[in-house]
């Protein structure tokens, strides 16, 4: 239930890990060189749902996006910044069904 925030990142496996809370997962539900990165197993935790994610579904847990490199992650670009900013800025309250999860974004 929090907006998105922009923040550097050190790079190190350990970092990338204590920022989702474990092993990472990197996911790639667009069509340019991002990935969302987000706790390997948290769909399986007891974490709290946090947003969906187009092509992929909801994500429980801290999860952010990066870019793409040659064979790493790297920074985003400033337009990809402003557009993923903009796209995840609301919070969403995800309830689950037995019909499937309703979405529900907070805005102001």
């Amino acid at each position: 239930m929090k907006r998105t925030s922009v923040r550097d990142i050190e790079h190190t496996l350990e970092n990338l890990q204590r920022i989702v809370g474990c092993y990472i997962q990197a996911i790639y539900p667009y069509d340019e060189q991002v990935a969302v990165i987000c706790n390997e197993d948290g769909l399986f935790l007891d974490l709290e749902w946090n947003r969906v994610v187009e092509k992929y579904g909801p994500i429980k847990g801290t999860f952010f996006i990066c870019g793409l490199d040659f064979d790493d992650f790297c920074d985003l670009t400033d337009e990809q910044i402003e557009r993923y900013k903009k796209r995840f800025w609301n919070p969403e309250m995800l309830i689950p069904t037995p019909e499937g999860m309703i979405q529900v974004v907070i805005s102001d």
